[in-house]
């Protein structure tokens, strides 16, 4: 005889949306190996304050800034489409382990996604994490700048951030990316449940070296003492090594959240990060950035359309957002053409904007701060 109590929601399932902030929430799927408390002084230290402060003129500044992670955000991590994922899925909802090649810095790196397994209805679907993930750990990425949300614990070596799941979303809102609750915990699911092996082969100088680790290796809900200290929280995620390490090593470098979330489409956004990260030399005298079709197709992994016309049109389409949000003032653009008149390259000539330039020297002013604490 079936029982008249309804099951309690779990993050397989579908969570209604709450009409109060406060709801009451799944069990998180780590819960069942434990969550360790996050100690007082993980939200308070001397690594996590330079993490969350920003060299800006006014607290309205500090709000539009986060942080990028150069090696973390150089991997093609969310690059394949819910589109692209139903065409590559077999008959039984499966998905492959994705292996991509990138470069990071001249070097040569590959990282291996394993999808996380969904439970739709009486089977399981797999997922690779795409853009609708990114969007959530951009927005945690920028709770965790908040005094008592974001932590780092030196002796686990861990960091993170606590949050509930109304205020995650109304970040979403706030930047144009309104989801229901149910595709949230969704998306946070997913990154718990997708693994990522990060392997170099290597430079002369180094050795080939191998990173496995979930999206977030921790996802759970936080203890009675935890909510003692912060009672709007109900989640704790844990950020990727890579994430930690920078954090530890003080590596990252300040750019306009705000902006980067508000472009329309995921490869301008991608576009966005990478020059924030590696355009430090922009000036309104000296040399345009130089960048060619074939490193963006080779580093984002996105550009999936069968004829090449259509993947230089969205780079076209990026660019121009890259324009309009006044991050570029100029773009030029010129073909390589094969001794038969074939393209077989195309050269971008990025030209910043006066707002971008000072951008650019207030985060190398920041990183030249934070080297001489090192």
């Amino acid at each position: 005889m079936a029982s008249s109590t309804p099951p309690k929601p779990t993050l397989e399932g579908i969570l209604l949306e709450p009409t109060k902030p406060d709801p009451e929430l799944p069990q998180p799927p780590s819960r069942r190996r434990g969550t360790k408390t996050i100690p007082v002084d993980a939200y308070k230290n001397a690594k996590l304050d330079f993490f969350q402060t920003f060299l800006c003129n006014t607290e309205a500044e500090r709000e539009h800034l986060s942080n990028t992670i150069e090696l973390w955000d150089s991997i093609p991590r969310y690059s394949i489409s819910r589109q692209e994922m139903n065409k590559r899925r077999d008959e039984n909802g499966v998905l492959p382990p994705l292996r991509l090649g990138f470069q990071y810095r001249g070097v040569e790196y590959t990282a291996t996604i394993f999808p996380a397994a969904m439970l739709e209805g009486e089977r399981y679907v797999y997922y690779y994490p795409s853009a609708r993930e990114e969007l959530v750990e951009d927005a945690l990425r920028k709770i965790a700048l908040q005094q008592n949300k974001g932590f780092f614990e030196q002796p686990t070596y861990r960091s993170g951030v606590a949050f509930s799941l109304y205020e995650l979303r109304q970040e979403l809102v706030a930047r144009g990316h309104a989801r229901p609750y149910q595709h949230i915990v969704q998306s946070l699911t997913i990154m718990q449940r997708s693994h990522i092996e990060i392997r170099c082969a290597g430079a002369e100088d180094r050795k080939e070296w191998v990173l496995a680790s979930s999206y977030l290796p921790s996802l759970g809900a936080a203890t009675k003492d935890a909510l003692a200290q912060t009672p709007d929280t109900r989640w704790v995620a844990q950020f990727h090594p890579l994430l930690t390490r920078s954090l530890d090593q003080l590596t990252y470098r300040q750019f306009n959240y705000i902006t980067m979330m508000g472009l329309p489409t995921q490869l301008a956004r991608w576009l966005y990060k990478q020059l924030s990260i590696k355009f430090t030399f922009a000036s309104m005298l000296g040399n345009p950035f130089e960048l060619r079709y074939s490193t963006i197709k080779r580093d984002s992994h996105m550009l999936n359309y069968g004829r090449e016309r259509d993947n230089q049109f969205e780079v076209d389409r990026a660019l121009k957002e890259l324009v309009e949000c006044d991050m570029l003032r100029e773009v030029q653009k010129r073909s390589i053409l094969s001794a038969k008149g074939k393209v077989e390259d195309i050269v971008y000539l990025l030209y910043p904007t006066g707002n971008f330039i000072r951008a650019v020297k207030a985060a190398n002013r920041r990183q030249q701060d934070l080297a001489k604490t090192r």
